[in-house]
C-alpha cells in the first residue's frame, strides 16, 4: 500500500456537507471520496503519477 501524507484542508459548511453525502451515497468515507474525485481529475488530465492504479479500493 502506497505511503499517505496527510493535510488539513478547508472547505466550508454547504460543500462539506454535500461532500458527505456524495461520499455516503457511493458507500465511502469522506476522505476516500476525496481521493477518488482527486484521482478522477488527475486520470482525466493525463496527470496520473506513473504506477498508481487506475481504480484502487478508497473504501
Amino acid at each position: 500500500m502506497p505511503k499517505k501524507k496527510a493535510f488539513a484542508l478547508r472547505l466550508d459548511e454547504q460543500m462539506m456537507k454535500a461532500l458527505e453525502k456524495w461520499a455516503a451515497d457511493e458507500f465511502r468515507s469522506t476522505n476516500g471520496q476525496l481521493e477518488w474525485i482527486i484521482r478522477e481529475a488527475l486520470k482525466k488530465s493525463g496527470r496520473l503519477p506513473k504506477g498508481e492504479p487506475d481504480n484502487p479500493d478508497t473504501h
